[in-house]
Parts: structure tokens; sequence; C-alpha cells
């Protein structure tokens, strides 16, 4: 008899026995402390063990690819979440910052064919990055890291 309904693959949030690198944008740095915290608490809640979480700073959003890549190629981790800040301001240096890290991220996550979870709030105000650092709009530090999670254990699937 033939299959009548079609396959359907999903990945779960559960971490247990995941090494995930957290990779955060200083500048910012008070919006950015509450967007990891939140994957932290997120992580540990879902199952992974503070000692399989590993913390790195970088200067800025800019610096997240490179930083992200390199923690990829060192094949010790099983996801990577990218967190910053970037605030439009009266130029257009944040259209540069902004678009690089977003597409040097994605970059990184197809070739090294790991996870890259992006966590970089793109903000017109500090207003909107405040909300949306666990505020009114919820941690996107802590749907970064149930993202991480869930494309981790689809990939596993596939």
């Amino acid at each position: 008899m033939a299959q009548t309904q079609p396959t359907t693959i999903v990945g779960t949030n559960i971490g247990t026995g995941k090494r995930v690198a957290i990779v955060a944008g200083r500048f910012n740095e008070f919006i950015v402390d509450s967007l990891v915290k939140g994957a932290v608490e997120t992580l540990v809640r879902q199952g992974v063990k503070p000692a399989q979480i590993t913390q790195v700073q970088v200067p800025g959003c800019y610096e997240l690819p490179l930083a992200s890549q390199r923690l990829a190629r060192s094949g010790k981790y099983d996801a990577i979440i990218a967190l910053g800040v970037v605030i439009r301001g009266a130029t257009s240096h944040y259209d540069f910052v902004a678009g690089e890290c977003a597409s040097g991220l994605a970059r990184v996550s197809l070739q090294e064919d790991l996870p890259v979870s992006f966590g970089v709030l793109t903000t017109e105000n500090i207003e909107q990055a405040i909300e949306r650092a666990g505020t009114k709009a919820g941690n996107k530090g802590a749907d970064a890291a149930f993202t991480a999670l869930e494309m981790l254990n689809l990939l596993e699937q596939l």
C-alpha cells in the first residue's frame, strides 16, 4: 500500500549532550548582555550543560562572522549562536554592518554545514532594542538558542 501522507521531519529543542558556542558583539553591551543571558538560560533549561557552553566576545557585529567561522572549523561545537545589536543612526554605517553581518553568518553556516543562529537585533532605535532583549517583545537571545537547537536536531535527522 502506498503512503498517503507526506513525511514530515521536524527538529526538537532538546539540548542534552550538545556543545554550543555563543558569539556576542560587545557594542551596545548592556543590551547584548540580556541577549546572552536569555540564550544561556534557554540552553540550560533545554538540557545543555553549562560546561558545554562557550561564550566568545568580539568588538561588534561586523566581527561575528569571522569568530563564528573559526569556532565552526574547530569541530568543538554542534551549533553557534551569534548575538549582537545594530541600531540605525544618521549614517549608512548601519546598512553595511547589518548586511555584512547577516550575509557573513549565513555563509559560515552554509560553508561549514553547521547551524549558526542569527540573534542580531537590527533596530531603528534603542527602545526597540531594549524591547527585544527581554521586555515587551521577549528575548531574541532565547529565541536564537531555541532556533540553534531545533536546527541542530533537524540536521541530525537529514
